[in-house]
């Protein structure tokens, strides 16, 4: 871990320690994806790991959300449900916000942690190139 990382509560160790290894040597803020409507913690989630983008669907509850600016992106997107390789398709979620030198958000890495299996995977990741990106943070 970089010491000016922040991990927020909730996120498994084994998947935090595997998004910093993913991530580049800038610090990063691990943000738990938490369902708004239940306080779920376990999603179905659609990627386009081409483009980069992530929807994610609560196990509990079907409420929907976008991750980071993935809806600005989403019609254009060719998403695909995330799978694990033991089959399963419910994970434990987070996202690794890359942060520049002034705080701002550089690069989002979606880390999913298996339901079933504990394996963890970077199932999508994208660039942010624009300015403000405070409300990025919120997004997971």
């Amino acid at each position: 871990m970089h010491a000016d990382d922040q991990v927020g509560e909730g996120v498994s160790a084994e998947l935090a320690v595997f998004l910093r290894n993913a991530g580049d040597s800038r610090p990063v803020k691990i943000v738990p994806s938490v369902c708004g409507g239940c306080g779920g913690r376990v999603f179905f989630v659609l990627v386009d790991d081409v483009e980069g983008g992530a929807e994610r669907v609560c196990a509990g509850c079907g409420g929907r959300a976008f991750i980071a600016d993935s809806e600005e992106f989403w019609e254009d997107a060719g998403p695909g449900e995330a799978c694990c390789p033991c089959g399963s398709e419910e994970f434990e979620t987070a996202v690794a916000f890359s942060l520049a030198g002034d705080g701002s958000v550089r690069w989002v890495t979606v880390g999913l942690r298996c339901q079933k299996d504990g394996a963890a995977g970077v199932y999508a990741d994208w660039k942010i190139d624009y300015g403000p990106t405070d409300h990025l943070l919120t997004m997971v």
